[in-house]
């Protein structure tokens, strides 16, 4: 055995930390993470069929399968006369919270991982294109096309690697999973349109994500350049330039003429040297999913970023909730490799299934290990999401109780003035040790990307006179981020102030409770006019408000006085029930018009 083999070896333990006791320990139940019943049953000692018939009697339906979440487990401790305590274990229980870096054993130099961010049109794709282009040599030479989403640049002996992601909302995307895999953010500015709309949105994502930012001022050999103007306007944005005296390097290139890249590239070489950036290779390898595909021929397909250690050919891994041994390993032109160091992009073959962008990877000693940490990792992902957003009750709840001292916000507003304006406004909040931080603040409709952001940032979305899709209506909900809308600007900051002072009121949200067909009308002397109803769906009750549709035109908006089955009065009547039904309006309901149940409920988060 070699001694990097050696060295290697020895490092392969202490990666993972030390297992934790769990189990019950002088009367405490100990545990790291959800579970099954079954699982539990055993590890407390006790009868599974009891527990499943205890829940039963509670109207709960679990099997032995049932994954339990903290709240069922502290149910089952204390109904056994036992206390409970979580405990974090970064294990191989969870191998995606052992640390990537450690300053203590990280002594070899690695290279820069760069992402290229911009405005549509404003050259990025024609950079990456001649820096790309500008790799292939000698035998390489001759249309070979790019295998993987990432690839390298050496400028005098020193490597570069580049993601080649489609814009922010991907780079933003891969660090909500907790993939914080670029060191440095080169913002494409075309020298002929300045600063935009997208310019400012990746700005604030690289911002967000508190990574050094390279600006590469593009197109300055076009009529009407001016480099000058850039550079004023990014100073406008916190950005300025070296030679304004700033700190920030800007660099006029042409990347459709090769001009200035190579002062670029070698003012990212200086900018990484300053940065220290360092790993170790006798490390077992460990770091995050660029892509991955499900090959016909091949199976699943990843595309790996190394961040740290060395991977091997024949390597057994996780990565998240599958594993794998590395069968074939191959560079961006598909030539072969045995290993792959530190800031390394590979593309893999060897995987039990298809991870996603930001899953982080890790090398394991044996294939079982491997497999066990997938297993967990597999199960702790059930009814998660690895990154959730934020919502103001959250806040002001955390605040209450001191674990929270400051809002981030994403606004959105009907005009760039109003957006200003509220800007503006939000940063004169003065609440003693807590803070606003508006991340993102422009004028148009919330976005898939504004969702992503705020997901990947704990972030609230202020939604001020702009419209809010069904989509992604649905998407933040999956995403569990809080858009909340208004059309007052006091209110707006009456709230975000109330919410660092931990005094915020409940949000009422409109729920539509279900829907009815009127097929019969009778008139009674007491009391008007009687609606014979049939529940479509969902149901109606019996003091619900209501919205009368004729024709699919909204003609009345009132709320039911009465309501009937047979003759008994009756709180609530489901689908597929007739019932009879008055209303508070003296008004004359149609055979076929149809009455949508609706009432305002508190919103509940999550």
């Amino acid at each position: 055995m070699s001694k990097s083999q050696q060295r290697r070896k020895a490092t392969m333990k202490p990666a993972f930390g030390k297992k934790q006791n769990v189990g019950v320990q002088n009367g405490t139940f100990i545990y790291n993470g959800p579970m099954t019943l079954d699982q539990l049953c055993k590890r407390l000692g006790i009868s599974a069929s009891d527990t499943i018939k205890n829940f039963l009697m509670k109207g709960k339906l679990i099997s032995l399968n049932t994954i339990l979440d903290d709240d069922l487990i502290g149910e089952v401790c204390i109904n056994n006369n036992l206390d409970f305590r979580k405990e974090s274990n970064i294990t191989s229980d969870d191998f995606t919270k052992v640390a990537i870096f450690d300053k203590a054993s990280d002594n070899d130099p690695r290279a820069p991982i760069v992402t290229i961010m911009g405005h549509v049109d404003h050259g990025k794709t024609t950079l990456i294109d001649c820096i790309r282009h500008s790799n292939i040599t000698g035998g390489e030479a001759g249309g070979i096309t790019q295998e993987i989403g990432a690839y390298q640049k050496a400028i005098n002996g020193k490597k570069i690697t580049f993601l080649d992601t489609p814009g922010h909302e991907a780079f933003t995307a891969m660090r909500s999973r907790g993939a914080s895999v670029t060191d440095i953010v080169v913002l494409v500015v075309a020298a002929d349109d300045g600063v935009k709309p997208q310019t400012i949105e990746a700005l604030d994502h690289a911002k967000a994500a508190k990574v050094p930012i390279i600006v590469a001022i593009n197109k300055c050999d076009k009529p009407g350049a001016n480099p000058e103007r850039v550079k004023q306007q990014l100073s406008g944005l916190g950005l300025l330039a070296e030679d304004w005296g700033g700190d920030t390097m800007m660099f006029n290139i042409s990347a459709k003429r090769n001009q200035g890249v190579d002062e670029l590239l070698e003012g990212i070489l200086t900018l990484a040297e300053m940065l220290d950036l360092k790993a170790n290779n006798a490390r077992p390898a460990v770091g995050s999913v660029i892509e991955a595909t499900l090959d016909k021929k091949e199976g699943a397909k990843a595309t790996l970023l190394v961040q740290n250690g060395t991977l091997h050919v024949g390597d057994f891994f996780a990565v998240g909730p599958y594993y794998g041994k590395v069968r074939r390993m191959t560079n961006e032109f598909n030539k072969q490799l045995k290993e792959a160091l530190p800031s390394t992009p590979v593309s893999i073959t060897g995987l039990s299934g298809v991870p996603v962008a930001g899953d982080r990877f890790m090398v394991f000693e044996t294939e079982a290990e491997a497999k066990e940490a997938a297993s967990k990792r597999a199960q702790a992902l059930i009814g998660q999401s690895n990154q959730n957003g934020a919502s103001l009750s959250d806040i002001s709840t955390g605040v209450t109780q001191g674990d929270i001292k400051n809002i981030n916000l994403i606004v959105k507003a009907d005009t760039e003035g109003t957006a200003e304006a509220l800007r503006d406004s939000l940063n004169k909040i003065h609440v003693e040790g807590a803070k606003v931080t508006v991340l993102h603040c422009n004028s148009g409709d919330v976005s898939q990307g504004d969702i992503v952001l705020a997901q990947a940032s704990h972030a609230v979305i202020i939604a001020f006179s702009v419209r809010t899709s069904s989509a992604m209506r649905d998407l933040a909900k999956e995403s569990k981020v809080e858009i909340r809308e208004y059309n007052i600007i006091y209110k707006l900051l009456e709230d975000v102030e109330a919410a660092l002072k931990g005094t915020l009121a409940p949000v009422m949200e409109e729920v539509v409770y279900g829907h009815a067909e009127v097929r019969s009308l009778f008139k009674a002397s007491k009391v008007g006019q009687i609606a014979g109803l049939y529940v479509t769906d969902g149901k109606l009750t019996n003091s619900c408000q209501i919205r009368v549709f004729r024709n699919q035109e909204l003609v009345l908006k009132t709320h039911i006085t009465s309501l009937k089955r047979f003759k008994d009065d009756a709180k609530e009547v489901l689908t597929g029930f007739e019932c009879g039904a008055t209303i508070a309006e003296n008004f004359a309901l149609q055979e076929g018009d149809i009455l949508e149940a609706f009432g305002l409920e508190e919103r509940k988060n999550g």
